[in-house]
């Protein structure tokens, strides 16, 4: 089995054990920085999007200038809420200074909510500094789009194949923009080399660094995965939204409700279990993929099972399939008879 198929296997039947200082600080239920990037139609109608922000002053009033690009993710274990890709790009000359000296960027898990929101608020924030030289994107993928790829019958788009083509979207996107990339770091999925050198193949004037704890290395990537995961954050809030009373006086917030979403937090799973449909399940905030979700949905006595039929090809059909057996009868009788009415007889007698 290959890297991509192992990991695959890894996130279905294994997501339930993610760093836990992600798990403490998504608990804390602080409130978090709606950023930009945040389309609560789209995330409640379960689909993926991208966003990207307006290419900074620092780099369009001159697109020569050359540039370093950073890509993480936030949320690829958890069963409930989006996985989203963040991507930030700045001027090589401004790599450490700004982003680890100045504002001290680091891996988002290490970093509280409150400062993870704190400096995304200020990247936002028009005349800031942030604001003034980096460009950033996020990519949203739904947990209704994960599961349908993950579950298709035939050819599974797996998560690693679908981690890969949300980077490459993004980057390419960012290319297409005029911005003038030179050095890229990416946090890796699988094997670096393997994933290395593919997109050495796709953007093969750019140097490319793949590696394992990219988010600690190297400052770029430390933003990118403050913009996955503050984006990531929020969309939980607002799934969660859904399931709250409009009155702002008594609604709650994700970490007080369905805590982190892993399947490790007790909070998660009590919230899944109470809050399952026996047919349906849950909303398209559910990775209905993972084995958490699955098991809960197989147990006995608590999911409604549903058959469907099998679809015959009609060629292979016999003419007896369109009849019901011998001495069978439908309850509503014979349709093509019933059009017309009873029969004198019976209708009589």
């Amino acid at each position: 089995m290959d890297s991509d198929a192992e990991e695959s296997q890894t996130v279905l039947h294994d997501e339930t054990t993610p760093a836990a200082a992600e798990k403490e600080e998504e608990g804390e239920g602080e409130e978090v920085f709606t950023a930009p990037s945040i389309h609560a139609d789209k995330i409640l109608g379960g689909e993926s999007y991208a966003y990207y922000s307006p290419i900074p002053r620092v780099i369009a009033e001159e697109m020569s200038t050359e540039c370093v690009l950073g890509v993480d993710e936030a949320g690829r274990g958890p069963v409930l809420g989006p996985m989203v890709y963040g991507l930030l790009y700045l001027p090589l000359t401004l790599h450490k200074s700004l982003l680890a000296e100045q504002h001290r960027f680091d891996d988002s898990k290490v970093l509280t909510p409150v400062v993870r929101s704190r400096l995304m608020q200020t990247l936002c924030t028009e005349d800031s500094d942030l604001y003034e030289s980096c460009g950033w994107a996020t990519k949203v993928m739904s947990a209704r789009d994960i599961s349908a790829g993950m579950l298709k019958p035939a050819g599974t788009y797996n998560l690693n194949a679908q981690a890969m083509d949300a980077t490459i979207e993004l980057i390419k996107e960012v290319f297409a923009r005029g911005v003038n990339v030179r050095e890229i770091y990416i946090d890796t999925i699988g094997a670096p080399h393997t994933y290395q050198n593919k997109l050495s193949r796709i953007f093969p004037t750019v140097s490319i660094t793949v590696a394992k704890k990219a988010d600690s290395l190297y400052p770029c990537v430390s933003a990118a995965s403050v913009c996955a995961k503050v984006t990531r954050d929020a969309a939980l809030e607002v799934c969660y939204q859904a399931y709250t009373p409009d009155d702002d006086d008594v609604r709650g917030v994700a970490a007080e409700g369905w805590g982190s979403g892993y399947p490790s937090d007790g909070r998660c799973t009590k919230w899944l279990k109470s809050n399952m449909n026996p047919v349906f399940g849950w909303g398209s905030e559910c990775r209905f993929s993972w084995g958490t979700a699955k098991d809960l949905l197989e147990a006995k006595d608590v999911g409604t099972k549903v058959v469907w039929p099998v679809e015959q090809d009609e060629d292979t059909m016999q003419l007896t399939d369109y009849f019901a057996a011998a001495g069978q009868k439908s309850e509503e009788g014979d349709e093509l008879a019933n059009w017309y009415g009873a029969k004198a007889t019976e209708a009589v007698f």
